[in-house]
């Protein structure tokens, strides 16, 4: 039988793992917010300022035995045995003990650094270089480890009597949907499926991106906002800015995946602030957007530009990388809608507004350059030409103009 964690077996737990001693002066907090429906969360003070986040996993497989987290001790192991990874550990958060049986993670609680999801909604600012440090840490990651075979076979392990595909494509389009819906779903949130099963263009964009899919490195897979720390003293120091968490879902994958990530959590920024009513047009609403997309431009730029001067090589080998990353994020956007959906139980004319953007940056993704970026494809790798060429992409017939003198988005 598993054990199950809480605020009063935690202590002993930790002190029977040596983690910590009855020396200590501990104490536990309640059950953090960030705790879903997966996981557990415990924060365990020690002495001084130290901190230990406990987690434990709610779901495992009929065998008892850990996915996701065992995914996450691979990952440091990978750091551990691998010590020419160095640079990467400093960008993210090192585990201190894993409970394969019970299915626990525990690792040092980083004090200094908040959520950059709960920096941008509390400050309401979105410092460039806060973009750019995310960028660079992110190129650091895939180039050290692009075309690394042995990091590639070691990622593979599987844990203890299992098996496990060495590659997980997330260009996955939507499943058959059953008759089992209707009872689980209100009926307001049906159009979400209807309109996805509407667009053909969308299920053919997201069927061509899947086959497109190219894996060559390490990826984490799930770079949302919440999964992004920033240091409290950002503006004071040059390196260290951000670390990286959650790398529960890390694999060997495609480097646009990530890119595409981390561009569509700017995107709900400005996608959740906008102004939505049945009798408002969506390009009025989206310049009615009480974050415009122009106050996120530089930092999404700063983002991009930032992750190819760490990683220019990949120019070589994904000419059409910008547009890759610009599809990737639509979707993402739509992959938050599903989850949305199942977990919140709603779809909106909010929600309509970003099926639509989501759609848009799928099936056009040259021309949703300039709209995402507030720059053109050859603008962003122009400081990269020795590693680029721009992709000769065929000029589709009769288009609709994507974005206009205000950024906005239209024709989807």
């Amino acid at each position: 039988m598993v054990f199950s964690l809480s605020s009063h077996n935690v202590i002993p737990h930790l002190q029977e793992m040596g983690l910590c001693s009855s020396k200590d002066s501990v104490s536990t907090e309640s059950e953090l917010p960030e705790t879903s429906k997966k996981n557990f969360n415990l924060l365990v003070k020690l002495g001084g300022d130290r901190k230990l986040l406990v987690k434990q996993e709610r779901c495992v497989d009929n065998d008892g035995i850990p996915q996701e987290f065992f995914n996450e001790w691979l990952f440091h192991q990978l750091l551990q045995q691998f010590p020419v990874l160095g640079n990467i550990s400093e960008i993210a958060s090192l585990l201190l003990h894993f409970d394969e049986e019970n299915s626990i993670l525990v690792r040092n609680y980083l004090t200094e650094y908040f959520e950059l999801a709960n920096f941008y909604q509390r400050n309401d600012i979105y410092p460039p270089e806060i973009a750019a440090a995310i960028g660079t840490s992110l190129g650091g990651l895939h180039r050290a480890t692009f075309n690394q075979r042995e990091y590639r076979e070691f990622m593979a392990t599987a844990p203890q009597g299992q098996f496990r595909y060495q590659f997980y494509n997330p260009a996955q389009g939507m499943g058959s949907i059953s008759p089992e819906i209707f009872g689980n779903v209100p009926s307001d949130a049906l159009k979400f499926y209807v309109l996805y099963q509407r667009y053909e263009s969308l299920e053919a964009a997201i069927a061509e991106l899947a086959a497109l899919w190219q894996p060559c490195c390490l990826t984490h897979n799930d770079l949302k906002l919440e999964n992004i720390l920033v240091h409290s003293r950002w503006k004071q120091l040059d390196n260290c800015l951000v670390r990286l968490i959650d790398w529960e879902a890390c694999s060997w994958g495609d480097p646009a995946f990530d890119l595409g990530t981390v561009l569509a959590s700017y995107l709900k920024i400005w996608l959740e602030s906008l102004v939505v009513d049945p009798s408002i047009e969506l390009e009025e609403s989206l310049q009615l957007a009480a974050t415009p997309l122009e106050d996120l431009h530089p930092s999404i730029l700063a983002f991009i530009q930032a992750y190819l001067d760490a990683f220019p090589v990949i120019l070589e080998y994904r000419r059409e990388l910008i547009q890759r990353v610009v599809q990737f994020a639509g979707l993402v956007l739509i992959q938050h809608l599903q989850e949305t959906i199942q977990d919140r139980k709603f779809f909106n004319n909010a929600s309509l507004c970003m099926l639509q953007v989501a759609k848009t940056l799928l099936t056009r993704p040259q021309e949703s350059v300039m709209t995402v970026f507030g720059s053109s494809e050859s603008e962003i790798i122009k400081p990269f030409a020795k590693f680029a060429k721009l992709p000769q992409t065929k000029t589709e017939q009769n288009l609709v103009r994507l974005y206009y003198n205000k950024t906005r988005l239209r024709g989807c």
